[in-house]
């Protein structure tokens, strides 16, 4: 299962879902799906993601087993 910090980061920056999914690409259901862990993102999609809060995929993106 691949956890995340998004929510975290975004909350540390005032931004909504749909304002992250608009830098990104997706649609904010998208978003909302990532941050509930129903959805996995592609590696394009987390490199996105970390590139907007500019930081490395490994800090926002952890895999537990």
């Amino acid at each position: 299962m691949i956890k995340n910090r998004i929510r975290e980061y975004r909350a540390k920056r005032n931004m909504k879902q749909e304002e992250l999914a608009k830098l990104v690409g997706v649609r904010r259901e998208t978003i909302g799906n990532l941050e509930n862990g129903r959805y996995n993102p592609s590696l394009v999609l987390a490199w996105r993601i970390a590139a907007v809060f500019d930081v490395s995929i490994e800090e926002i993106f952890t895999v537990e087993e």
